[in-house]
């Protein structure tokens, strides 16, 4: 009965320890297709994640290119901006200087004008003092035996006749024009007349020209005389 019994527990005790074999067995090739399985899922995510890390560092420099590209079109943009401004400012003062160059051509045109008219207006004036000379020296040559003559540089060359009772063609000469100031200058005479000036001055103050002739005339018949 014993026997038994032990036959029976050393075959329990084999059936347990085969059925423990086997189960540990089939655990570790388990654990190994499960290791195996994560080395391969490892490996496998380890790759995509280097991928994935060189997209995004291509990705990153890509996004740096793209910004150094952005600041350098940015510092040309601003470049050409400055010489746009540079370049306006500089048609501002060239047109203030226009403005100035049109104000500065008006005035001139305004002040042509006005020395145009007083030209004209002495002009004028001198026309009528040489008409009215020229009428009181056709009066003068038949009283007087005086001639008158337009000469260079616009002067008159009042010439005496009849002064010298010896020789009364021998001419007395003297020069009169107006100078820039439009005032009367006499010059040249012929024989010298010291006087001369002095009857310049007096005409000057009192504009009275057959007074000046007559004196000069006296003059001449002075210096004949003495």
């Amino acid at each position: 009965m014993i026997e038994d019994e032990l036959v029976q527990f050393d075959k329990n005790i084999n059936e347990f320890w085969n059925k423990y074999i086997n189960t540990v067995s089939d655990t570790s090739s388990q654990l190994v297709g499960l290791r195996d399985a994560f080395r391969d899922s490892m490996k496998a995510f380890a790759e995509k994640l280097s991928v994935k890390l060189k997209e995004e560092d291509l990705m990153v420099e890509t996004f740096l290119e793209y910004q150094n590209q952005i600041s350098r079109q940015q510092s040309i943009i601003q470049g050409k901006k400055n010489k746009l401004l540079k370049v306006i400012e500089e048609v501002k003062c060239k047109k203030q200087e226009i403005e100035i160059l049109t104000a500065n051509i008006q005035d001139l045109k305004e002040e042509y004008v006005k020395k145009k008219e007083t030209i004209s207006t002495a002009n004028k004036a001198i026309e009528e003092r040489l008409k009215r000379l020229q009428k009181s020296a056709d009066l003068y040559k038949n009283l007087l035996g005086l001639e008158i003559r337009k000469i260079y540089g616009d002067k008159l060359q009042f010439i005496f006749t009849n002064i010298d009772p010896k020789h009364p063609e021998s001419p007395f000469v003297f020069s009169l024009q107006l100078n820039e100031a439009r005032d009367y200058e006499v010059s040249d005479s012929s024989p010298h007349l010291e006087c001369l000036t002095e009857f310049q001055e007096k005409l000057r103050k009192t504009n009275n020209f057959s007074a000046f002739l007559a004196n000069v005339r006296k003059a001449f018949i002075a210096m004949v005389y003495n």
